[in-house]
């Protein structure tokens, strides 16, 4: 059954967009109110959360991608129009999180150093992670699948 997840897309694509944005989400602590000042287990708890949050932002751009190249292995060829959709629904999907969590749901704060686009006041490193992590995390797939398909024969 291991074989048979580690060859599935988005069990590969949940897996190393937790990983790769714990790390992010960890890095980015202190740009955020509170995080920097509260207990380590905490701070590791809410930056576990949205990692997880990050890994259903990537599925569901992984997803987007899926469909508009009507199939579930584009990321094995990377071509143009599929990673721009997979880019921008997550790139959309962050800035919309984003506002509303530190708008109108009142969830966290930004610290005065965390740079923010001009008109929404979105964080910068927010929609920087989602700029730099998606090709990590697309190679990161399209090496541990085929990987998987190899050991499968």
């Amino acid at each position: 059954m291991l074989k048979r997840l580690s060859g599935s897309p988005e069990a590969n694509v949940l897996l190393f967009s937790f990983l790769v944005n714990f790390v992010w989400e960890m890095w980015q602590v202190p740009f955020y109110e509170g995080l920097s000042t509260m207990d380590h287990i905490n701070a590791v708890r809410i930056c576990t959360q949205a990692s997880i949050g990050d890994g259903v932002i990537s599925l569901l751009a992984f997803w987007s991608a899926a469909a508009v190249e009507r199939s579930r292995r584009w990321f094995q060829s990377l071509t143009p129009v599929p990673v721009l959709m997979y880019w921008a629904v997550g790139i959309g999907i962050t800035i919309v999180m984003e506002w509303l969590a530190t708008g109108p749901l009142d969830r966290w704060q930004y610290v005065a150093t965390m740079p923010r686009l001009p008109v929404l006041g979105t964080g910068l490193l927010p929609l920087l992670q989602w700029t730099l992590l998606p090709a990590v995390i697309l190679v990161l797939v399209q090496r541990q699948v085929t990987e998987a398909e190899i050991s499968l024969r």
